[in-house]
């Protein structure tokens, strides 16, 4: 067993557990990888400003996320498929966020269902939309989210089509993965995986068993879903959305302030910056270069979350510090769950804390309400002396 001091032995356990079919989904991005890779690359670059002389022997890291009291200013974020990478996978990272004391995010993508999460988690979640071609199946997915209390919808919006993911279409990725001899054979080698699998309630996507008469054929279920995403999305169906569901309405994907604004006329109650992961558009910057842009956008008018290559607490700052409010981790968690189910999500929280709390000693804050202008900067460059 690899001893777990952060979040990337977590990355490695997972990988270490899953078959390379389901690794390369749970890590990959899109085509060359660059988005996904610069999202990291970013926030590394960002320098953090070290003081002295303070006293911060009691560092307050809670937060409020729409409406919604966390311990740390950490949700963690939607991931499709998570079902696939630990048996009833959603339901035991929705427990895990709650025993912890964060916000949990349900994707539309899920193996586990609404239903499903909402009985096994002790506290309500957020729910995460894809909306589809179909209306009926959005009108359903939005009166379930209700049904279960869920106190937040995430409609996200950069969906239009699916991105290009080689390493998804080199393995034949589906749910479940195609049946290849080389699938097979790398499964066959991960009996740990294999074997707790067993134990899943589920093996397709929960949310659409039921809605499409597809379901009964995983086959033709995924094929479904692949011809579902809708590129004729625009802000008219956001005010559809916005209509129907009652509670509190979060929209993801926003990488401009021109789109932040418009969120705002739209009725959002706050945004998410996020490029997707990395999943959609190869190319595009990284969710922590325009965070600051959208923030002086949106001028407090509702909140600004963040979300794109949190991996360390010190990213958590340093996103706080651009301007949100409040972020996202969908892979760090997922690498945890699928090391080690719940109580790898735990621990992968537990990891974020530690370093949030030593990152905020470190750097002279006691409150992560308080992060002064230039606490979160560029690396000062080096100059020669003569």
């Amino acid at each position: 067993m690899i001893k777990i001091a952060s979040i990337f032995d977590l990355e490695r356990a997972a990988q270490a557990r899953l078959p390379e079919v389901l690794f390369d989904y749970v890590h990959g991005g899109s085509e060359q990888q660059i988005t996904l890779q610069r999202n990291l690359d970013d926030l590394r670059a960002l320098a953090l400003r070290q003081r002295t002389l303070r006293n911060v022997g009691r560092r307050d890291m809670s937060v409020t996320m729409v409406g919604e009291q966390a311990r740390i200013p950490l949700a963690v974020g939607p991931t499709g498929l998570a079902g696939m990478t630990w048996p009833n996978g959603e339901a035991e990272s929705a427990r895990a966020a709650a025993s912890f004391g964060v916000p949990y995010c349900l994707s539309t993508m899920s193996i586990c269902s609404i239903e499903d999460v909402a009985k096994a988690s002790e506290k309500p979640f957020w729910f995460q939309l894809y909306l589809m071609k179909e209306r009926k199946i959005n009108e359903s997915l939005i009166d379930r989210a209700q049904r279960a209390g869920c106190t937040a919808l995430v409609l996200t919006l950069d969906l239009h089509v699916q991105g290009k993911r080689w390493a998804d279409e080199k393995h034949g990725l589906g749910v479940p993965p195609e049946m290849s001899v080389r699938n097979v054979w790398d499964m066959a080698s991960h009996p740990r995986w294999l074997l707790s699998m067993i134990k899943s309630q589920r093996h397709t996507f929960g949310n659409l068993q039921g809605e499409v008469k597809q379901a009964k054929n995983v086959q033709a279920l995924t094929e479904w879903v692949e011809n579902q995403f809708d590129p004729s999305f625009d802000a008219d169906s956001v005010r559809w959305v916005r209509a129907r569901w009652k509670g509190k309405l979060i929209l993801k994907g926003i990488m401009h302030p021109d789109d932040a604004r418009q969120a705002i006329d739209l009725g959002a109650d706050a945004i998410i910056v996020s490029n997707h992961g990395g999943r959609q558009l190869d190319g595009a910057p990284s969710s922590i270069s325009v965070l600051p842009g959208i923030a002086e956008a949106v001028g407090g008018q509702i909140e600004v979350l963040f979300d794109g290559g949190i991996r360390t607490g010190s990213d958590i700052i340093k996103a706080l510090g651009r301007g949100a409010s409040g972020c996202l981790s969908g892979r760090a968690c997922l690498y945890g769950l699928a090391a080690n189910g719940c109580e790898g999500v735990h621990t992968a929280l537990s990891l974020f804390e530690q370093e949030l709390a030593d990152c905020m000693a470190l750097t002279g804050l006691s409150s992560v309400h308080d992060i002064a202008p230039g606490v979160v900067t560029a690396q000062p460059s080096l100059v020669m002396q003569g």
